[in-house]
């Protein structure tokens, strides 16, 4: 994708002195880059969401679009785009072999695509990127439609745990977030992960009518995405994938009232916890001067008011790495979730 020039789209950031930086997934010793002025980005900022409109990775880019804007971090237009399919792999091969060495640049990513990667047999991986940042994390909600015969979520485990096959669960990508949740809470219950009648879909849009329509008995997201849905009663949250921290298991670890008024798994006999997150990563052959630059302007959005009250207002957990952190992070959830999902029989 071409991006738009524009003169007077940079904004001056000074970039505290760093001795080592991270770049293209492994860290790379540099000549000290002490306390400068660097321009970024030079152009218009596109931001690529690697998925269906509606869902986490494109809320996530449109709120940093336009936090980025409000906050002055980035002075000149941002561009929010979306390339969807195959777990987000899709839009990874295009970052890597479309976009090598554009610093203005960036993508969306999580947890979903480490998954979507041995999934989908991608031949890009994650690998080949610039780790810039993690940024909020989610758990997951169960849900039913408000006309649901299942008012709790012991009622869905017995009919669950009778005919695996009857009970379909609408949620994102395969191997994603909401499907490893069910497949490890099927493990839990003695069912083997391989018979659960798992729907995939690319964007959060389509999973919501999917258990809105009935066409799936239930759905699993992240909290944020249908907060809304569960606030004006269309849809029933049964379990979110927080963890109890009181003795009685009565207070789910969760942000703003809502999570904390869903009872958790652990809350109803199935100790299983877990929390999306999501991140952002550069095309690979940037500049560790750029790279630096880059990873100082998220560094001012997550001290920002603005950015704050967004993770307040969908519910986030501000889960924040970034540099060097954020790459030792990426490397050992690939190992973590890659030999979760083997385990679970989903990748060989």
């Amino acid at each position: 994708m071409e991006t738009r020039e524009s003169a007077g789209l940079t904004r001056r950031l000074a970039v505290a002195a760093v001795s080592c930086l991270m770049v293209i997934g492994s860290f790379v010793p540099v000549a000290t880059v002490m306390a400068q002025d660097c321009e970024w980005p030079s152009g218009t900022l596109q931001l690529m969401a690697p998925a269906a409109a509606g869902g986490g990775w494109d809320t996530t880019a449109r709120e940093l679009q336009r936090v980025l804007g409000e906050e002055g971090i980035v002075e000149g237009d941002v561009e929010v785009f979306n390339v969807e399919g195959a777990g987000g792999t899709i839009g990874l091969s295009e970052l890597v072999s479309e976009h090598a060495g554009d610093e203005n640049m960036l993508m969306v990513m999580g947890l979903v695509m480490i998954g979507g990667i041995g999934l989908n047999q991608s031949p890009v991986t994650l690998d080949q990127v610039t780790p810039i940042a993690q940024l909020t994390g989610e758990y997951e909600v169960i849900v039913v439609p408000a006309d649901s015969p299942y008012q709790t979520l012991d009622d869905l485990i017995v009919d669950f745990e009778a005919d695996p096959t009857a009970i379909s669960w609408g949620g994102g990508s395969a191997g994603g977030t909401d499907h490893l949740l069910i497949a490890l809470m099927a493990q839990q219950l003695g069912i083997d992960p391989v018979t659960v009648n798992y729907v995939a879909f690319s964007g959060g849009g389509e999973a919501l009518a999917s258990v809105l329509g009935g066409q799936t008995t239930a759905g699993v997201s992240g909290l944020g995405e249908w907060a809304a849905q569960i606030e004006s009663g269309e849809l029933r949250a049964l379990a979110i994938s927080g963890r109890a921290d009181s003795a009685d298991g009565a207070t789910p670890v969760a942000e703003g009232d809502l999570g904390a008024s869903i009872p958790t798994l652990q809350d109803q006999g199935i100790d299983l916890e877990l929390a999306n997150w999501r991140g952002i990563v550069a095309p690979p052959e940037i500049s560790p001067e750029s790279t630096a630059c880059i990873i100082a302007a998220f560094d001012e959005l997550n001290a920002s008011e603005g950015w704050q009250a967004t993770i307040e207002q969908y519910g986030w957990s501000n889960l924040y790495l970034a540099g060097d952190e954020f790459d030792v992070y990426l490397d050992e959830q690939i190992v973590t979730i890659n030999q979760t999902l083997t385990e679970l029989g989903l990748i060989g």
